[in-house]
């Protein structure tokens, strides 16, 4: 009768690090990267969002941050030893929650928008877009949260670890499909707007020719197609199911989960709406009514 035999760590030719879930020993040097680079934006945005007083954009990119830094100290551990439970435990609930709270942050984006350009050309209220988003991100966030912890603790409970997989899986799809919806949403605006600019006041003009909004705009982009890039590619790396060919394939994810979500937080970050974008300043515990111009936008228009 063989007896099973329980791997906690590397050792030929019981244990070779190719059993392992992932296959590989993770990069130290890409990883040692991402988290400190992630911890960098971290400090950078609490700086910033105490400095202009982004409250809601701190929190969101503050959470993302954070769980990405620990993310890839899980992933440390991994490199130091690939069996560790504690560094697939970090890695797999971190990474996988912590770009539903950057979305967030670009979701944060269109109300204000609306609100600056005026709602006549909106399909929505400026604040139901809150709403509409930031809900199914956080339904985004339990599911892949919960299915995350189910992998994570599901150890050699095969039936547990697909529940979990399954979970994170959906997660993932209705975050894409959130992400499809505000890229359509906030293009028809931009369609509509640019097709009435003959009507835009003043300020609305002053704002649009501002180098600084086309810059918030230019990050809001750049984040948007880079966190929607890394969420296809985690769809069939999930599917494939654990150990499969994607998910052993390193580079992949270096480039489409590691970088992907680099561009994302360096572009949120590098054009943060605190110098670039004013109105969204201090949206918590203020009530800013559904008005098309806040003052601290139109002073910050005029010195650009």
């Amino acid at each position: 009768m063989s007896e099973q035999i329980l791997c906690t760590e590397v050792s030929y030719p019981l244990c070779p690090v190719e059993e392992t879930l992932y296959g590989y020993y993770p990069s130290i040097g890409a990883n040692g990267f991402f988290a400190g680079f992630f911890a960098l934006c971290l400090i950078i945005n609490l700086v910033l969002g105490i400095k202009y007083k982004t409250w809601t954009y701190l929190i969101a990119l503050g959470f993302g941050c954070l769980g990405e830094t620990v993310g890839y100290v899980g992933r440390i551990l991994l490199w130091k030893n690939p069996y560790s439970d504690l560094g697939f435990q970090i890695q797999i609930c971190c990474l996988i929650i912590s770009p539903a709270f950057i979305a967030a942050g670009i979701y944060l984006s269109l109300k204000h928008i609306v609100l600056q350009f005026g709602e006549s050309w909106s399909r929505l209220r400026p604040s139901w877009y809150t709403w509409l988003f930031i809900s199914g991100d956080l339904l985004s966030l339990v599911l892949q949260g919960a299915g995350g912890g189910l992998a994570a603790t599901a150890d050699n409970d095969e039936k547990l670890r697909d529940l979990g997989t399954n979970l994170m899986i959906a997660g993932v799809i209705w975050q894409v499909v959130c992400l499809a919806l505000f890229g359509y949403f906030l293009a028809e605006y931009a369609f509509r707007t640019h097709r009435h600019r003959d009507s835009l006041s003043s300020d609305s003009l002053r704002l649009l020719k501002s180098t600084k909004f086309r810059l918030f705009i230019a990050g809001i982009a750049t984040a948007y197609v880079t966190v929607l890039a890394r969420c296809v590619y985690r769809i069939p790396e999930l599917t494939g199911g654990w150990g499969s060919e994607l998910m052993k394939a390193e580079a992949e994810f270096i480039v489409l989960e590691g970088v992907m979500i680099v561009l994302a937080v360096l572009a949120l970050t590098a054009f943060h709406p605190g110098y670039c974008f004013p109105a969204l300043a201090n949206t918590i515990g203020k009530n800013r009514g559904e008005k098309a111009f806040a003052d601290n936008s139109s002073a910050e228009v005029e010195r650009a």
